[in-house]
């Protein structure tokens, strides 16, 4: 079961900040929840910090 992470993210199409949910991904030993805008569907991010 993946970690979720329920908070403000931001979008990268709206260039604004969003409350979602996004599933936490590690990568280069990074944690980063991603998601989905719900206005405009773009990809949203969150930095999480380090594994």
């Amino acid at each position: 079961m993946a970690d979720t992470y329920t908070g403000e993210f931001y979008c990268m199409k709206c260039k604004d900040k969003r409350e979602a949910t996004g599933d936490v991904v590690v990568t280069n030993g990074r944690r980063m929840a991603k998601g989905l805008c719900g206005t405009c569907g773009g990809k949203i991010n969150r930095i999480l910090g380090k594994a």
